[in-house]
């Protein structure tokens, strides 16, 4: 006799309850020691071992990234894909709450894999090392890890309850000027001062931020300026970071700094050079589908979802990477009231709370049946994916 929905959620209840103390226990111990991008060994280790002792075909090293790894179980499409964060924050430890992403993300594909048949396709863990900075995911989608993949899950503690994730699309350049060294007061005009044209560039980027659109801007800091201040400086250098409400308006704000940049050395005499110097993070395309499936799974467990605040954007993450290949959900649950904040000591302090206990078995009890969801439900997959090759609102 076929199961009901009803009766498979059931009995992923009861096996995340289950589970409840080994879960929180994992979730404690990549808190108490943090890692951080692409160095997340002890972390890759501790989820990879619970997951081949469950019978999972793990792969360790996935897309050339030593702390990147898969598991599977079941076998064949359809795939849905659990992704687990784990590294942490330099000076803050777990304060993005990475701890109980991948802890939920394991306790789900547990779950899920205990409940579900063979014939019912795969639930694939896929762990994500560097989302702090890095872009381990950007690098998996490349390789293919998600080309068989028909949903990608997983959920993001934080200050607001909300069903998807207002993420942007982010990038970093280097800007380079090369100048001509010279003595200051001997022989000035013999100069040219690379400084002063990054100093220009700087100027010239703030009058043009007020003209961008809602959620472009570009953050630069100087990171070489010069070698001593009786030297004109021969060669200056800053780094910018530049975000956008979408990857093709972040393309757009690219070329405004590259204009920009050659814009001041022409005005200057000196030589610019700009380079991409990080993975580009696209914007989150939430699939409003699947965020409603688990918006309504959550809600059993006592926790209410809302809209995001019209306006109001929660930086970047390479989640956005992945939602462009497959239908993809990245809710935001609470830990903390909103007047606080993520990226502080204080979050980091609430990721190990009771509170964060009870969100994560809650998150993980709705990432699981969300995946058995798309598993049984082949008009559920149909509807999913027509929305998600539909254009986009704002995208070209």
């Amino acid at each position: 006799m076929a199961r009901s929905l009803d009766d498979v959620h059931q009995q992923i209840r009861k096996e995340v309850t289950g589970r409840a103390e080994t879960l929180w226990d994992v979730a404690l111990r990549l808190h108490a020691d943090p890692e951080y991008a692409f160095d997340e060994h002890r972390a890759a280790a501790l989820l990879t071992d619970v997951l081949e002792r469950e019978g999972f075909a793990v792969e360790r090293g996935v897309a050339d990234m030593p702390t990147a790894f898969t598991a599977r179980s079941g076998r064949g499409r359809p795939t849905v894909a659990l992704l687990l964060e784990y590294d942490a924050l330099p000076g803050l430890g777990h304060a993005c709450g990475h701890n109980l992403i991948a802890a939920a993300g394991l306790g789900a594909v547990l779950a899920a894999g205990a409940v579900l048949d063979v014939g019912d396709g795969s639930v694939l863990a896929v762990g994500t090392p560097a989302e702090e900075g890095g872009g381990g995911k950007a690098v998996e989608v490349e390789a293919g890890v998600f080309d068989d993949v028909d949903a990608a899950l997983m959920f993001h503690p934080g200050v607001h309850s909300w069903t998807r994730a207002p993420l942007t699309a982010q990038v970093q350049y280097r800007v380079g000027f090369h100048g001509r060294a010279a003595h200051p007061t001997g022989n000035p005009t013999e100069g040219i001062d690379a400084l002063a044209a990054l100093v220009e560039l700087f100027n010239v980027l703030h009058a043009l931020g007020r003209r961008l659109p809602e959620a472009s801007h570009i953050q630069g800091i100087v990171t070489h300026g010069g070698t001593a201040t009786n030297i004109v400086p021969e060669y200056a250098e800053g780094r910018f970071g530049l975000r956008a409400a979408t990857t093709d308006a972040l393309a757009d704000l690219v070329a405004r700094l590259t204009t920009c940049a050659e814009g001041v050395a022409l005005a200057t005499g000196t030589r610019a050079e700009v380079e991409r110097v990080t993975v580009r993070y696209d914007h989150f395309r939430d699939s409003g589908t699947l965020s409603e499936r688990f918006a309504e799974h959550l809600d059993r467990a006592g926790i209410t979802l809302g809209a995001p605040t019209p306006g109001v954007y929660l930086g970047s993450s390479d989640i956005g990477n992945v939602s462009t290949r497959v239908p993809a959900i990245h809710p935001f649950v609470a830990i903390m009231n909103e007047d606080a904040s993520d990226h502080t000591p204080e979050f980091a302090e609430a990721a190990a709370s009771e509170r964060a206990r009870e969100v994560l078995l809650a998150a993980t009890e709705a990432l699981a049946c969300t995946a058995a969801d798309v598993l049984l439900s082949a008009e559920l997959r149909e509807r999913v994916w027509s929305a998600h090759r539909a254009p986009a609102a704002g995208e070209r």
